[in-house]
């Protein structure tokens, strides 16, 4: 029996609201549009993925989420906050206690010179006593089950160790929201499987809000709901049909060629959507214009009928 995936009508209070969010970076006389207009909401308590091509403006979203970046224009409401309004003590507190980040570079993740327990104490540097400080430390290493590494620098650690790690020290101020950025982008499958299992866990046992950018189609089958951005916008989004769970209690596993989600267009508020191009090309359509018509209750797109050559009459100038 199909489990009921979570509800999300408009009574759920969602952690991130995007409205039309555009971003604009400019390089000396060049202007670049990341963002065109980008519609999003994330419920609180939801692990979800965002998709996209590279340039798609992905992790462009996520940074701004995640404060280190400004919105050009739009509206973008992060755990009741404007971040268009913060002034810049409101956001480095906003970044202290709202968001925790998880890079794909362990680099930016971990100081090479400290252990393992001392990389998650630094961020309570000035938060916690030195004996709650460890003690913090040791109890996320433990989640994390990193705890037999404690003493461990980087270059004695994995690639996946050095990751899970680095989920520890995302974790060390109590974040609302953990935010991802190709986590399992740099290990092996099985390890990435793994850091997935981690970052389920802390959605069920503490009700964290973790958004995730990837590209690993395996991960992204794992998750709830995974949003699809294209050019700047959002395009897609795929619904679990069953969650993860509720699915291995019942069949066990995956196969690879099952499809698990559900695939939606997203209309924008003009009620404009985005056809990916292998889609148009598959039916035809090599222009910028589509026949449209209302069928039996269906909306049908199909190409433009071919133009044909008119044909001279015999005798005629």
């Amino acid at each position: 029996m199909q489990t009921e995936m979570r509800s999300r009508e408009e009574n759920i209070e969602p952690i991130i609201q995007c409205e039309n969010l555009v971003k604009i970076y400019k390089a000396k006389d060049i202007e670049v549009l990341a963002l065109q207009g980008l519609d999003i909401r994330i419920d609180r308590g939801e692990l979800m993925a965002i998709i996209g091509n590279s340039g798609s403006g992905k992790s462009t979203f996520l940074n701004m989420i995640g404060g280190l970046d400004r919105p050009s224009a739009g509206r973008l409401i992060v755990d009741g906050k404007d971040l268009f309004k913060l002034n810049e003590k409101q956001l480095v507190d906003y970044k202290k206690n709202t968001v925790g980040f998880v890079w794909q570079n362990n680099a930016r993740n971990l100081l090479p010179y400290l252990t393992a327990l001392e990389n998650v104490q630094l961020p309570m540097a000035f938060s916690r006593s030195e004996g709650k400080k460890r003690a913090r430390a040791l109890e996320l290493l433990e989640l994390v089950g990193m705890a037999h590494r404690k003493n461990s620098h980087l270059n004695q650690l994995s690639g996946g160790e050095q990751q899970r790690i680095a989920i520890a020290i995302a974790l060390a101020n109590g974040p609302k929201i953990l935010l991802a950025d190709e986590p399992t982008g740099s290990v092996d499958v099985s390890t990435g499987a793994y850091i997935l299992d981690v970052f389920r866990r802390l959605n069920e046992e503490t009700g964290l809000t973790i958004v995730i950018v990837t590209h690993d189609p395996h991960l992204a089958r794992k998750v709830d709901r995974v949003v699809s951005i294209r050019d700047g916008k959002t395009s897609a989004e795929r619904i679990a049909r069953q969650d993860y769970r509720s699915r291995l209690l019942s069949v066990g596993s995956f196969s690879e060629e099952e499809e698990t989600h559900d695939e939606y267009a997203v209309l924008d508020r003009a009620g404009r959507l985005q056809i990916p191009r292998e889609m148009l090309t598959a039916i035809g359509v090599e222009g910028n214009r589509v026949h449209l018509e209302l069928e039996n209750g269906r909306v049908v797109l199909s190409a433009p009928p071919k133009k044909t050559e008119k044909t001279q009459a015999p005798g005629a100038p």
